[in-house]
């Protein structure tokens, strides 16, 4: 509940250009999923979207089976009422992560967002059995690198590397493709993410 309280007060209180996490337009993801070569209907989920443009611009694009998962039932309204009319041909999920029950299984699973906030062993554990029992094909992560910040919106993160997040899913998915990027906040600042495609063996 702490953590929910914490990104209520963040998406309550801060604009997108307030905040790091910010894109305009998502082109790293993007690229990343179009490479995946999916069908229009590919059910796809985004973890941690909260009022993120990828859903946006996937939907344009014509992908038809997009849900977007956020703690913030704040982040997500802003979503719908940005979207307005086409947030109806969008999943909206409030669910923290680590209590997150998926009803069905994902062709693609991306996540930019939530996945580097799992400090604990144990939450990192629960995040490796939700991919492992719920992503039929993708899993695209992008976490903040060993060259990245420490913190975000002011709670600790965990740092990774290619070898590092390979090493995590290697048991039921091969990595074909991983780099580092700087992204540039909206205050002018760079963040080091390592972005990795992988595949369901």
């Amino acid at each position: 509940m702490e953590r929910k309280n914490h990104w209520e007060t963040v998406f309550s209180t801060k604009q997108p250009h307030e905040v790091s996490w910010t894109q305009e337009i998502p082109t790293t993801s993007l690229a990343l999923i179009a490479a995946c070569e999916l069908s229009l209907n590919a059910e796809i989920i985004d973890i941690g979207g909260g009022d993120s443009k990828l859903v946006d611009h996937l939907l344009d694009l014509g992908y038809q089976n997009i849900s977007v998962l956020d703690i913030s039932t704040q982040a997500i309204e802003r979503a719908k009422k940005r979207l307005g009319k086409k947030a109806e041909l969008v999943t909206w999920i409030v669910s923290d992560i680590v209590d997150f029950k998926p009803t069905k299984k994902y062709t693609l699973w991306h996540d930019r967002a939530a996945f580097h906030f799992l400090t604990e062993s144990s939450q990192i554990e629960v995040y490796q059995n939700l991919i492992n029992e719920t992503v039929k094909d993708y899993l695209i992560i992008g976490t903040f690198s060993e060259n990245g910040p420490k913190k975000c919106s002011g709670l600790d993160i965990c740092q990774y590397n290619s070898a590092s997040l390979n090493e995590l899913f290697q048991l039921n998915f091969t990595q074909i493709t991983t780099f580092t990027e700087d992204h540039k906040t909206p205050f002018e600042t760079t963040q080091n993410f390592v972005f990795s495609c992988l595949k369901r063996i």
